[in-house]
């Protein structure tokens, strides 16, 4: 083990020098500071664990299970008339310190900035009509990356030509899709190849809409300015049911059709990522989210019943007083969907979110394993 790891740091002392300074190095893993457990799977070059950790969170990631985390969120200001004002990080600026200070502990971990917007003024609709705000934008996104030492962005724009809120001055069927792409192009163009530049994909392609218009992202048309693309497979809207099974025809979709998406738009599986959540969904209409550390605190002398399995979907679910109540992930699912997804050659697992797990970092450890296992 120590010649293998004297080996491993060789190989990135080596790489690290014989890089220039515009070319995005992906190198090999460097372990954490911390021992790996045994029953962890070794690092496989250029596969993705990557944990969505968010601003309102309270926990400090261990980057021993995690190759890239997205930090969650930044905001673009738009001001009347479409104007773009610079951009804001969501909460306490510390909170993202902390963060970024992990690299010095592992320093091949990759840190993202994710964007989203509460779609005020007009959100990224309006950022994306404006050729001068995309390029502001884009320099903006530069600077903060290159101010903090950090790896690239992650786009969370859900989704071109649509609102979830129902804000119709926050989208625009007309323009929103192509104007996505033009967007991506030019932060692409300014962050050049040394950054990373991902986004959270849907579960769909690109859709017309009544109105002669289109929805969601032209897949195809992104695919040649982003390393890769991180997959929503949860919060499947509308889903009766489980809310991220791999297959399961009754739901709106799944991890398979979601992913056939993709692969069907042309787009190549090692330039996608998986997404699974760490809480469990109940329907939309009926009910909210559970983190994973929670569901395992449901009572069974409440009504609750936990690891309900579905064969059909390949995944747990949770029923109360005998009626299905909702669906999640647990470390058989996991494992499962990291066998389907790797042998398909896809790039690895994402999760939503860090804070979710429980204290043994039970799901993220299976994510890892997941990922990295040789099949």
């Amino acid at each position: 083990m120590k010649l293998k790891n004297i080996a491993l740091l060789l190989g990135v002392t080596l790489a690290i020098s014989s890089c220039s300074k515009d070319d995005y190095e992906r190198g090999v893993w460097l372990p954490a500071e911390n021992p790996a457990e045994e029953n962890m799977e070794e690092y496989q070059n250029g596969k993705v664990s990557l944990a969505y950790v968010t601003y309102y969170g309270t926990l400090i990631p261990d980057t021993k299970y995690i190759t890239h985390i997205n930090y969650a969120f930044a905001q673009p200001k738009m001001g009347a008339g479409g104007v773009y004002n610079g951009f804001a990080l969501q909460g306490d600026e510390s909170r993202f310190k902390k963060i970024v200070d992990l690299k010095d502990k592992n320093p091949q971990l990759k840190i993202l900035l994710s964007f989203n917007t509460d779609g005020a003024n007009g959100g990224f609709s309006a950022l994306a009509k404006s050729a001068d705000a995309r390029k502001a934008f884009a320099e903006d996104c530069k600077a903060f990356i290159q101010k903090w030492g950090i790896d690239g962005i992650d786009m969370d724009w859900e989704f071109p030509g649509l609102s979830w809120s129902g804000n119709k001055d926050a989208f625009d069927t007309k323009v929103d899709v192509a104007n996505h792409v033009l967007l991506m192009k030019q932060l692409r163009e300014t962050l050049g190849t040394r950054y990373l530049l991902t986004y959270a994909g849907y579960i769909n392609n690109m859709k017309p809409t009544s109105d002669g218009g289109m929805r969601y992202i032209d897949i195809a048309a992104v695919d040649q300015y982003v390393d890769f693309v991180n997959i929503m497979t949860y919060d499947i809207a509308g889903a009766p049911r489980h809310q991220s099974a791999l297959d399961s025809p009754a739901e709106l979709s799944d991890c398979n059709r979601a992913v056939k998406e993709y692969l069907n738009a042309g787009i190549k599986a090692e330039k996608l990522v998986l997404g699974i959540p760490f809480y469990a969904r109940a329907h939309f209409e009926s009910g909210g989210a559970i983190d994973y550390k929670n569901v395992l605190k449901l009572k069974a002398s409440e009504g609750y019943k936990i690891d309900n399995w579905d064969a059909i979907g390949s995944v747990p679910y949770i029923t109360k007083n005998g009626v299905f109540y909702a669906g999640y992930d647990n470390t058989e699912s996991i494992a499962i969907k990291g066998k389907w997804a790797m042998t398909k050659g896809m790039k690895g697992f994402m999760f939503w979110d860090y804070d979710g797990d429980d204290a043994q970092g039970t799901l993220r450890n299976a994510c890892w394993n997941a990922v990295m296992k040789k099949y």
